[in-house]
């Protein structure tokens, strides 16, 4: 029996390869990492030719081969197709158009390849060794730089017809608001790394033309370096725009709850990434909208931060790899 899996995960910044047990959980799952910077300006060719060097040599580095893995798992942000196994282009990876990856590794190695867009496969990741460990029904949030989901329906996790489901982020969520996902007030412009920054510089502007003055800047040439994490500070420090920041990106995070609430009817949402270092600026408002507009029967469902913290980046791929494996691999 192959007691071995691969996981690969594919970022702007970073590339990683790892190994692990076929069977095991969060704490013991992981044998080997070995890492190295993308480098996205060399060009696809160079980077998957590291990529593939560092699947090799994680093999032969604990004393194993090909022969030994029962498949590997690859994240990487979309779009992508993941029944051809092809990534298309993803904007933290600029040329990489058309890129057959999943060929690529079966070709080498001769072991069933698996690709799923990162919000997929942390949403895997928190089912299967998190908190969502044990569920049937949940969607999992990223709520990072950007916002997006991944749906574990019935047991199983859901794409969709073109690989987009999930794509929540550009849902309208107001009529005006900060940009995400290319559209004024939507889920993800108010719930995001990147739209939190921005409503935060948008209301310290109108606070110190109004003649006040908050924490997170001191004067309006500051006003650009505002972020997320600076508000969240401020907000933590008593500041009084910075906590109405987060009472209005709490009270949209909750009218998008409750949409997915209502759609969907999870037993579980699970919040990673900001909400779960700055849930407690965010629950009351959010709770309020959540139950103000959802249905009775679904605003009961749980609301729960992510379980997995920094391990989840290097879960997300070896659970890609589990969940084939489970389901009987490819036919």
């Amino acid at each position: 029996m192959k007691k071995y899996i691969i996981g690969i995960d594919i970022g702007g910044t970073k590339c990683a390869v790892l190994l692990g047990r076929a069977q095991g959980d969060a704490d013991d799952i992981i044998i080997d990492k070995l890492r190295f910077e993308t480098r996205v300006g060399r060009g696809w060719h160079a980077v998957t030719a590291e990529l593939l060097d560092n699947v090799e040599e994680i093999i032969k580095k604990n004393a194993l081969s090909p022969e030994d893995i029962l498949c590997a798992g690859i994240s990487c942000g979309g779009p992508l197709d993941s029944r051809r196994g092809v990534v298309l282009a993803p904007p933290n990876l600029p040329d990489w158009e058309c890129v057959p990856i999943v060929d690529m590794i079966e070709e080498r190695f001769g072991f069933d390849t698996y690709l799923q867009n990162d919000a997929n496969a942390c949403a895997l990741a928190e089912w299967k060794f998190g908190a969502g460990k044990g569920l049937r029904n949940m969607i999992f949030l990223t709520f990072g730089t950007g916002m997006g989901a991944g749906l574990i329906l019935d047991g199983k996790l859901y794409s969709g017809t073109n690989d987009m489901a999930g794509e929540v982020g550009h849902m309208r969520i107001a009529a005006d608001g900060p940009v995400g996902y290319g559209k004024r007030g939507s889920f993800e412009g108010f719930c995001s790394g990147g739209g939190i920054g921005r409503l935060a510089q948008e209301m310290a502007r109108k606070t110190l033309e109004n003649g006040g003055s908050t924490l997170m800047c001191k004067t309006a040439e500051d006003i650009e370096n505002i972020t997320a994490k600076s508000a969240a500070e401020a907000a933590e420090n008593g500041d009084e725009t910075a906590k109405e920041v987060y009472r209005i990106c709490g009270e949209k995070l909750g009218e998008g709850l409750a949409i997915l609430a209502d759609i969907l009817d999870p037993q579980a949402i699970i919040i990673g990434s900001i909400f779960a270092r700055s849930g407690h600026l965010l629950k009351d408002s959010m709770e309020k909208a959540l139950h103000r507009e959802a249905l009775s029967q679904t605003a009961g469902c749980r609301i729960i931060p992510a379980g997995l913290g920094e391990k989840i980046g290097d879960l997300a791929s070896l659970g890609i790899a589990l969940d084939a494996a489970a389901n009987g691999g490819k036919a």
